[in-house]
């Protein structure tokens, strides 16, 4: 009975590749297997892909060998040119560069031979000694190196080279701070060079500095992304596989998570339970359909009287009755939560829930005596109170607070109303079902299980007890047993519509797609109006990629109820995957304002927030708009009320916020690869 039950929230996942945000486009592009990406540098390899610098042919990037267009790079022009008139001040100015290239090209290889002796931090001093040569250079003509825009960029990526290579002997050497300070300082030069970026991703992450490591990670991606946008926006595969495998994400946002969902539950236990949202009234509706209670709820409350009527009575009734007279006092107090728990019900029956809400812990306060509870007789006249109420007002009293403290996710607070509740009424199964429900929300299935059994032994034809503990078998991956229960209840109540639903979901996870649409017509014809059925045949026709007809259906589910959140989602992803023309985007706008619909309906539908969050993001035109997804999610993580709801989020939230922090790191501007 898990207040998020299965059909509230059913929508489609699918990754928007379309979109290609930087982790969205790596999940569906990522190989199984990684290739390994060896930055430090090998006698066989060049340390130099994917950065601005020309590669060197040696087994260190460096400055040095005599075919190296790197070093030779201020001179390479002059080279193919009859001598010409040369002014003695540029003369000289030459030979001093030639003279400190050769010098460099020295000093590498000396470091070169360093390294192959494995001799890491000797050949860091002698990568230092030719940056400080270079930087004598630079101190000693500071003016010529400002004015010569070539020499100053041969020197710059000199720089950079010898840094790189410095800082890969301080890894070898197990130095990581003074590695990590150097791929600081080739970063600040080159923000996109990829080995410098690779090394600080693989010492940070040895490090257990999670969430840098994780901006290195989006920063990679978002590099790779852009060298291939070109290709992205034509639908052609990208060159190469992405820098990163797809697990290291999975990996880097799993150890951040536990921090995230941290921060997120001490900021939801700073409120207080009185004051959280209740879900939307289509979702309190679903799940109070889902007990066989609900129509004799309904009925009786339609029948029981007017708020109008209850309101008047509450007014007649005599306030200020001392506490010393206990039977009066007592039966005064009785009678008042009665016509509150009445009145409450009259409310539900409108679909005013937050008023309903509002009556029933009102009468819950009177009848645990909460302004008398430091009194020396509070247990006494809590029991008068509950003596004049009336075993089954008190009773459904209960049941009513606990479903109200489950909604608001107070599953403490409920589990004591339903426990109660159970001990007054031990064969009322449906009390066991919602107790088993907040167990389930809980993460408690052996809880659940235990109590469903325990209720299905006293009414082996109960059909909620059979409906939700195929919700629960689901949730535990046991889908043979969920299909029995669902198989069960059917037979014994051919016209439940709901088993009938959960059973066309079960289908759909075997891909039995033709049983999945008999069951769905068959719901059609005993509630031919249902959103929850056009939602259904939606997604049905989706896995079949036909993205026009599931549109369709998904708009009829808007019309038979506006606030089923649920078509408006899967209607925005169909918009997003319709083939469109060669080169025309999907209408995005459309998708956008799809989901924003989907999230007033139902502030706490998180896979609104979820998909409309990877959305923005990727559209997001410069990085201030990108920000503003962070504050989505921060919304959404508000109306959380399960584990699987704050990991979800949680986990787009890291995501976000990596990728956003890499773009600046980047020097880039927004994130849109469109």
């Amino acid at each position: 009975m898990a207040v998020n039950s299965q059909q509230n929230t059913t929508y489609i996942v699918i990754g928007l590749a379309a979109l290609a945000t930087a982790a969205a486009l790596y999940f569906a592009l990522s190989p199984k297997k990684s290739s390994s990406d060896e930055s430090l540098p090998k006698s066989s390899s060049k340390d130099g892909g994917g950065s601005t610098i020309t590669p060197v042919k040696s087994n260190v990037q460096g400055g040095g060998s005599s075919g190296s267009s790197t070093t030779t790079a201020s001179t390479a022009d002059n080279t193919s040119k009859a001598p010409a008139a040369v002014p003695p001040a540029a003369s000289n100015k030459d030979d001093d560069e030639k003279q400190l290239h050769r010098r460099i090209e020295e000093i590498d290889r000396a470091g070169k031979a360093l390294f192959k002796n494995k001799q890491y931090m000797e050949a860091a001093e002698t990568f230092t000694e030719a940056l400080d040569l270079i930087e004598s250079k630079k101190s000693a003509d500071k003016k010529a190196s400002k004015e010569d825009g070539g020499q100053k960029s041969s020197l710059t990526r000199q720089i950079i080279t010898l840094t790189n290579n410095r800082s890969a002997m301080y890894e070898k050497a197990s130095f990581p701070d003074l590695a990590l300070s150097d791929c600081d300082a080739v970063l600040d030069l080159d923000p996109a060079h990829v080995k410098a970026r690779t090394r600080r991703l693989r010492i940070l992450e040895s490090q257990k500095r999670h969430r840098e490591a994780l901006v290195e990670v989006c920063a990679l991606q978002l590099k790779y992304m852009n060298d291939n946008r070109d290709k992205l926006r034509l639908g052609l595969p990208p060159t190469g596989p992405p820098p990163v495998p797809q697990s290291k994400i999975e990996e880097l946002v799993s150890f951040i998570q536990p921090e995230e969902i941290a921060r997120a539950q001490e900021a939801m236990a700073s409120n207080a339970v009185e004051s959280r949202a209740l879900p939307s009234s289509y979702t309190i509706i679903q799940l109070l359909k889902s007990f066989s209670g609900f129509n004799k709820w309904m009925s009786d409350a339609a029948k029981g009287g007017t708020v109008g009527k209850f309101t008047s009575q509450l007014e007649d009734l005599l306030e200020g009755v001392p506490r010393k007279s206990m039977e009066a006092f007592a039966d005064n107090m009785a009678t008042k939560a009665t016509l509150l728990l009445n009145r409450g019900r009259r409310y539900a029956f409108e679909k005013d829930f937050g008023k309903a809400v509002k009556d029933f812990d009102e009468a819950y306060a009177l009848v645990e005596d909460k302004d008398g509870s430091d009194e020396s007789d509070h247990d006494e006249v809590m029991k008068a109170i509950m003596t004049a109420m009336g075993n089954d007002d008190y009773c459904r009293l209960l049941e009513w607070c606990g479903m109200c403290k489950h909604l608001r996710f107070d599953l403490k607070g409920a589990i004591q109303c339903y426990e109660r509740c159970s001990e007054l009424e031990p064969e009322n199964t449906e009390i066991l079902v919602k107790r088993a429900g907040v167990k389930m929300d809980g993460a408690n299935y052996s809880e659940a299980d235990v109590l469903f059994k325990e209720a299905l032994a006293l009414n082996p034809t109960a059909s909620d007890a059979l409906l939700h503990r195929a919700n629960l078998r689901m949730l535990q991956q046991r889908v043979p047993e969920s299909e029995t229960d669902l198989d069960t209840c059917i037979r014994l109540y051919p016209n439940n519509l709901l088993a009938r639903l959960r059973l066309a979901t079960v289908c759909m996870a075997k891909e039995d797609l033709d049983g999945a649409k008999k069951m769905l017509e068959k719901a059609e014809e005993y509630d031919p109006d249902s959103s929850e059925v056009h939602c259904y045949r939606g997604e049905l026709h989706f896995a079949k990629g036909d993205f026009s007809e599931a549109k369709s259906e998904f708009e009829k589910a808007m019309e038979c109820d506006t606030s089923n959140p649920t078509p408006y989602v899967n209607a925005a992803l169909a918009v997003v995957n319709t083939p469109s023309a060669m080169g025309a985007m999907p209408d995005f706008a459309e998708a956008i304002r799809l989901l924003e619909k989907a999230i007033e309906v139902d502030p706490m539908f998180h896979a609104a927030y979820v998909q409309l969050g990877q959305m923005k993001l990727s559209m997001a035109t410069d990085l201030s708009r990108a920000k503003e997804v962070v504050e989505l999610y921060d919304k959404g993580l508000e109306y959380c009320r399960t584990p699987e709801e704050l990991r979800d989020i949680c986990s787009m939230r890291i995501l976000t916020v990596a990728q956003i922090d890499a773009a600046h790191a980047l020097h880039m501007e927004t994130l849109n690869m469109q």
